[in-house]
């Protein structure tokens, strides 16, 4: 078997998947010597398609390769959806679903502590759209059950792994934080803001 139709097989396996596939899956299934040669063949693959302007790409995710469009083409592509492809999150629920990405396993009291709302329904939605799932029990008082994020996760942002979330620069603040830092500022500002009334008024008074 040459190179060519080794890249070929690549493509049809990558074709027929639904979900990423792993290389070394991808390696059985395309008839390969190993998953190092699975990964070659997809690189060049992806020149292959880059240099033909193709419409596709092989992306790494979710712990395997997946055949995708690239996003300048969604447009067109949504046309031909009864549905939407993706499920749209309500603000909340993203909110809630980036707290369940940094601090997993993280049961929900420690998310409504940063949020300063109750979140069971949003973690009711979440976990029926397959975004999170329940990954144990904490030790704390009640057992209460831990959450963390799917396969799904990573296949709707892109991730190859959970790692490669954005790194966080600061730590949570809870409701109740974020709202005495509000009343500090706004504080501040009326401070100000009387200090330059009356500052003006001060120098009004000099030219009179």
């Amino acid at each position: 078997m040459n190179e060519r139709e080794e890249i070929a097989r690549v493509e049809a396996v990558l074709f027929a998947m639904r979900e990423p596939c792993p290389s070394r899956r991808l390696a059985q299934l395309a008839d390969l010597e190993d998953g190092s040669r699975a990964r070659a063949l997809v690189r060049m693959l992806n020149e292959r398609y880059r240099r033909d302007g193709s419409a596709f790409c092989a992306v790494e995710v979710a712990g395997g390769f997946q055949l995708r469009t690239f996003p300048q083409f969604a447009p067109w592509l949504f046309r031909l959806q009864a549905a939407p492809v993706e499920t749209r999150l309500t603000p909340s629920a993203m909110e809630t679903l980036v707290i369940v990405a940094y601090e997993q396993p993280v049961v929900r009291a420690a998310i409504e502590r940063v949020r300063g709302v109750h979140c069971g329904d949003v973690l009711r939605q979440l976990l029926e759209q397959n975004f999170i799932k329940i990954v144990g029990r904490s030790e704390e008082l009640g057992r209460p059950f831990l959450y963390g994020t799917t396969k799904r996760f990573l296949q709707a942002f892109g991730l190859m792994r959970i790692e490669d979330l954005p790194k966080r620069e600061f730590d949570w603040a809870t409701a109740e934080e974020a709202n005495q830092i509000v009343d500090e500022i706004v504080e501040d500002d009326e401070k100000r803001a009387q200090g330059l009334i009356e500052g003006e008024s001060s120098a009004e008074l000099k030219k009179n």
